[in-house]
């Protein structure tokens, strides 16, 4: 078994750009409403973006995210806090130790999904 998760996009070039700017996601697949990227530390780890508005989106589903939040644990969680801040992206909470022994800042993507960057500490 394979998953893959797939996260809809307002515009897939500033969501694509994104996730390779701030994680270095590869890109294995671009079209003008999906693009599927790969983890750089593992090709088998996908992650896609399809157009929020394209057919294969049941119109219910095709709002901002919310209620949900997407995990990257990564080596150092202060390198890519680091990295956000010179891509001026909204941080919604600065790293901070948590009590379950992680060491994480939020962001949001450029569709508003909560992104969770961690790291073990």
């Amino acid at each position: 078994m394979k998953i893959i998760t797939n996260i809809c996009s307002t515009n897939l070039p500033e969501s694509t750009q994104f996730y390779v700017d701030l994680l270095g996601f590869k890109i294995n697949f671009e079209s003008d409403w999906y693009v599927q990227l790969s983890s750089p530390d593992n090709p088998d780890i996908e992650y896609g973006l399809i157009q929020r508005d394209h057919a294969l989106v049941p119109k219910e589903y095709q709002q901002p995210p919310t209620g949900m939040y997407i995990t990257f644990v990564v080596d150092d969680v202060d390198t890519v806090y680091e990295k956000a801040l010179t891509l001026n992206l909204l941080i919604v909470k600065e790293p901070k130790n948590e009590f379950y022994g992680q060491r994480r800042f939020l962001t949001k993507d450029p569709s508003g999904c909560l992104i969770d960057i961690c790291s073990p500490f």
